[in-house]
């Protein structure tokens, strides 16, 4: 069986830091890319940060560009992002996703949640100002 399990979030200050971890079980994890994304209520999902698995190469939104960092532990099969200097606009939930080898980006900016093959439940991060 296939599962994500996204946690870590919680609640935080502006300007504080969390690790939000996504720990994967069921499938070939050096065969997939792991993205993390989120969704703020009444807002549509947004791709935040993605690893691929190929190459180790990274995605990240322009959002949080400079204040996450996403890196993966192949022998956990875990993929982590550091979310630092949160600001209350980063509060949502956010799951992680897996999809084969590669993140794909729409038009070099915008992360494809379409290509996700895998999701997990999502864990809500809370930001206060």
């Amino acid at each position: 069986e296939v599962q994500l399990q996204a946690y870590g979030g919680g609640l935080v200050q502006a300007g504080g830091s969390l690790r939000l971890s996504c720990a994967a079980s069921g499938f070939i994890f050096d065969d997939y890319a792991i993205g993390w994304f989120r969704q703020a209520p009444g807002k549509e999902r947004e791709g935040v940060s993605c690893i691929s698995s190929t190459d180790g190469s990274f995605y990240y939104a322009d959002s949080v560009k400079g204040r996450f960092t996403i890196s993966s532990d192949n022998a956990k099969n875990t993929v982590y992002l550091q979310m630092n200097s949160l600001k209350p606009e980063d509060t949502a939930v956010y799951y992680c996703a897996a999809e084969p080898l590669i993140c794909t980006v729409v038009g070099g900016r915008r992360l494809d949640y379409y290509g996700m093959d895998y999701w997990g439940k999502g864990t809500q991060v809370t930001v206060s100002s």
